[in-house]
Protein backbone atom coordinates (compact mmCIF):
# COMPACT_ATOMS: atom_id res chain seq x y z
CA UNK A 1 0.00 0.00 0.00
CA UNK A 2 1.52 3.33 -1.18
CA UNK A 3 1.31 5.71 2.10
CA UNK A 4 1.47 8.94 -0.17
CA UNK A 5 0.15 9.71 -3.78
CA UNK A 6 2.49 12.02 -5.80
CA UNK A 7 0.85 14.96 -5.42
CA UNK A 8 0.62 14.92 -1.46
CA UNK A 9 4.94 13.88 -1.78
CA UNK A 10 5.61 16.82 -3.58
CA UNK A 11 3.20 18.88 -0.78
CA UNK A 12 5.78 16.88 1.72
CA UNK A 13 8.83 17.42 -0.07
CA UNK A 14 7.87 21.28 -0.97
CA UNK A 15 7.19 21.72 2.91
CA UNK A 16 10.46 19.71 4.38
CA UNK A 17 12.50 21.93 1.64
CA UNK A 18 11.12 24.83 3.34
CA UNK A 19 11.43 23.96 6.78
CA UNK A 20 15.26 23.40 5.82
CA UNK A 21 15.89 26.46 4.96
CA UNK A 22 13.65 28.67 7.91
CA UNK A 23 16.18 26.78 9.79
CA UNK A 24 19.12 27.26 8.16
CA UNK A 25 18.30 31.32 8.32
CA UNK A 26 17.12 31.07 12.00
CA UNK A 27 20.60 29.59 12.78
CA UNK A 28 22.06 31.91 10.29
CA UNK A 29 20.88 35.06 12.28
CA UNK A 30 21.54 33.34 15.63
CA UNK A 31 24.77 32.77 15.05
CA UNK A 32 25.63 36.29 13.67
CA UNK A 33 23.73 37.65 16.21
CA UNK A 34 26.02 36.19 18.37
CA UNK A 35 28.95 37.41 16.83
CA UNK A 36 28.06 40.77 16.22
CA UNK A 37 27.10 41.52 19.91
CA UNK A 38 30.20 39.85 20.90
CA UNK A 39 32.59 42.18 18.40
CA UNK A 40 30.25 45.40 19.02
CA UNK A 41 28.31 45.32 21.96
CA UNK A 42 24.16 44.97 22.41
CA UNK A 43 22.59 45.59 19.20
CA UNK A 44 20.37 47.84 18.25
CA UNK A 45 16.80 46.58 17.53
CA UNK A 46 17.33 48.13 13.96
CA UNK A 47 20.08 46.08 13.27
CA UNK A 48 18.59 42.79 14.89
CA UNK A 49 15.59 43.77 12.39
CA UNK A 50 17.41 43.80 9.45
CA UNK A 51 18.92 40.52 10.32
CA UNK A 52 15.48 38.67 10.21
CA UNK A 53 14.49 40.18 7.06
CA UNK A 54 17.58 39.62 5.12
CA UNK A 55 18.13 36.61 3.18
CA UNK A 56 20.75 33.57 3.83
CA UNK A 57 23.05 34.89 0.81
CA UNK A 58 22.85 38.16 2.57
CA UNK A 59 23.43 36.92 6.03
CA UNK A 60 26.44 35.13 4.51
CA UNK A 61 27.46 38.22 3.09
CA UNK A 62 27.35 40.20 6.12
CA UNK A 63 29.11 36.66 8.05
CA UNK A 64 32.46 37.10 5.68
CA UNK A 65 32.98 40.65 5.53
CA UNK A 66 32.56 41.24 9.82
CA UNK A 67 36.15 41.01 10.51
CA UNK A 68 37.19 43.09 8.11
CA UNK A 69 34.35 45.74 9.66
CA UNK A 70 35.19 48.36 12.23
CA UNK A 71 31.65 49.39 12.95
CA UNK A 72 28.32 47.73 12.49
CA UNK A 73 27.82 50.54 10.50
CA UNK A 74 30.25 49.99 7.75
CA UNK A 75 28.93 46.33 7.99
CA UNK A 76 25.89 47.28 7.12
CA UNK A 77 26.16 50.06 4.75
Amino acid sequence: MELMNQLEQMFFDNGMEKGLEQGRKEGAVALLEQQLAHRFGQLPQTVRNKLAKASVDQLTAWAVALPAAQSLKQLFK
